[in-house]
């Protein structure tokens, strides 16, 4: 190394140090807090898992290709929805995809409950967008492992932390959508509400949400996938999905357990992706 280099690694900056100061200060005088967190919606999250684990898998995949069928008026996705959940009870991988399905629905939920309205508050804020901006570059591009460690001493294992990285890894996607949507708007379109004597609430439900919808659905079909792609991973802190047979097969090199694993993951996806976003945006 030449000197200038070896000048400044001598005088290294402590900042993991400080990052784990401030856990420990947390965790020594919040862990109630968190704890109280984790209580809640483990015990949400498992309530929920339970009550669907125990309909007959045949009746609660007729149910979800009815709702697929009234949700889109399309017999052909709900006979496809059909099939594709029975295969998954024939691989026997039915549990693993309730436990996913409930995790990815309660994430998904979540994160545009919060991520819309933020979207839309940055949208009318340029200083809340420059500010926010920063923040969900941070959070989509900072590695997985890196805050699924504070998450995992602050929660301990199970589906809480799992929820709550799924969350922090799927939130910047509506945010993003909702405030493009927004942005996106025509000029015209906000004048001539305002030229009919709109108030600020009645241009935003009326005129800006609606005009924006496409947009908001296309973040939400992008937060469908960000969970399920990070509720899988989030078996590594005892996330019970359908990670835990990808692992075991990864662990085993069980090829066939994997090959099942990765078609029940992609036929999950495809009938959240078909039943909650295709369609609904231009329906509208």
């Amino acid at each position: 190394m030449d000197p200038i280099s070896k000048f400044l690694a001598s005088w290294k900056i402590p900042i993991g140090q400080w990052g784990k100061a401030v856990i420990d200060f947390i965790v020594e005088y919040l862990d109630w807090l968190f704890d109280a967190i984790k209580v809640s919606l483990n015990a949400v999250v498992e309530s929920v898992t339970a009550l669907l684990l125990m309909a007959p898998p045949v009746a609660l995949a007729l149910a979800i290709a009815a709702l697929a069928w009234w949700m889109q008026r399309s017999w052909k996705l709900a006979l496809a929805t059909a099939i594709g959940l029975f295969l998954i009870i024939n691989l026997g991988l039915w549990k693993e995809t309730v436990q996913t399905l409930v995790l990815v629905l309660f994430a998904t939920g979540i994160s545009m409950a919060i991520g819309v309205p933020i979207g839309i508050w940055a949208a009318h804020k340029p200083r809340v967008w420059s500010f926010t901006q920063p923040t969900l570059d941070l959070m989509q591009t900072m590695p997985t492992f890196v805050y699924l460690i504070p998450v995992l001493i602050l929660f301990g294992l199970g589906a809480a932390p799992a929820l709550i990285v799924t969350i922090i890894f799927a939130m910047p996607a509506p945010v993003r959508m909702t405030y493009l949507g927004i942005t996106s708007i025509p000029k015209s379109m906000i004048e001539a509400g305002e030229a009919f004597g709109a108030t600020k609430r009645q241009l935003l439900w009326k005129v800006e949400l609606p005009a924006a919808l496409p947009s908001i659905m296309a973040g939400l079909t992008q937060c469908i996938m960000l969970s399920l792609s990070m509720v899988v991973f989030a078996t590594l802190i005892g996330a019970p999905s359908l990670g835990n047979p990808v692992f075991k097969a990864l662990s085993n090199r069980n090829i066939p357990l994997g090959i099942e694993a990765g078609l029940a993951i992609v036929i999950l996806a495809i009938v959240l992706d078909r039943m909650l976003s295709q369609r609904v945006g231009a329906r509208k």
